[in-house]
């Protein structure tokens, strides 16, 4: 059970007794900490964007109509419109990955901002709540950013696209908490080339994003399902081609389920990091 506190409290240092690991307690103080990070992130808000459209893109067009020449449909569908559904997940997924590694980090480590925002009435898990939500946002923006794109070229035309955009968000969610984890972990900015390497770029390969489950060795499969960029592309993809997902309730339940334990790991992590 986490807890929401609707009162102010000043931060008391934790002290040797107090298990890192208990549930975080958490008010909606919060929100102060994300509109500090929004109103930073709007003054490059349009190279941010930028940054966030042109590499899905890239990988949409490049792969989608010069792969799609030579495949030319994949379960009846064009290549490109496969693809597309893939390519909002994974934008999503990188956005998140992105903010809670390198941009938090520097908030944490390098900057110390973390320390500064403490001093107010707020909690250390606020703050990590604070960036996952933060980075959770900026997913959105990013995934409805490349949705509206596909939309644009005509690469789904089914009114049930509208349901990806809260599929987006959890996405967001889910793959913040885990980036958080590697971030309360993390010695320096090298160390997350590990996690794009080993567990980012892997997930991307084998969780439905270019080429169907199906197609993947037995026990290949087996260990895609595991993976939670699987889920958000099992449903992202009926909805974008027109028609509704099976399974909806496994789906969000495993995302759901990588969100929390994530976040419950990544509030235990910081607090043995920088109240021990």
């Amino acid at each position: 059970m986490i807890i929401i506190s609707a009162s102010p409290s000043l931060v008391e240092p934790m002290s040797a007794t107090t298990h890192f690991a208990r549930l975080p307690s958490l008010s909606w103080r919060f929100t102060s900490v994300w509109l500090r990070n929004f109103g930073v992130w709007r003054k490059l808000a349009a190279p941010s964007l930028l940054g966030n459209l042109a590499d899905p893109m890239i990988y949409l067009l490049g792969l989608g109509y010069g792969l799609g020449a030579l495949v030319k449909s994949v379960d009846g569908v064009p290549y490109v419109n496969f693809l597309a559904a893939g390519m909002v997940c994974f934008s999503s997924m990188n956005t998140a990955s992105f903010e809670t590694l390198y941009s938090a980090f520097s908030r944490m480590h390098v900057q110390r901002t973390w320390e500064g925002i403490m001093n107010a009435p707020l909690t250390l898990d606020d703050v990590v709540l604070a960036e996952m939500m933060w980075a959770a946002s900026k997913a959105t923006l990013s995934g409805t950013a490349i949705l509206l794109v596909v939309s644009l070229f005509g690469f789904t035309t089914s009114p049930l696209a509208v349901g990806v955009i809260p599929l987006i968000f959890l996405i967001g969610v889910t793959f913040s908490a885990m980036g958080l984890v590697v971030t309360a972990l993390a010695p320096n900015y090298d160390f997350f080339m590990y996690y794009f390497t080993l567990f980012i770029t892997p997930m991307a390969l084998l969780s439905g994003v270019f080429f169907p489950l199906d197609q993947l060795p037995g026990a290949l499969q087996i260990g895609a399902q595991m993976l939670p960029l699987s889920h958000a592309v099992a449903l992202a993809r009926p909805m974008m081609l027109g028609h509704l997902p099976n399974d909806v309730l496994l789906h969000v339940t495993v995302l759901l389920g990588y969100a929390a334990v994530a976040f419950w790991l990544a509030v235990a992590l910081t607090r043995r990091r920088l109240l021990k």
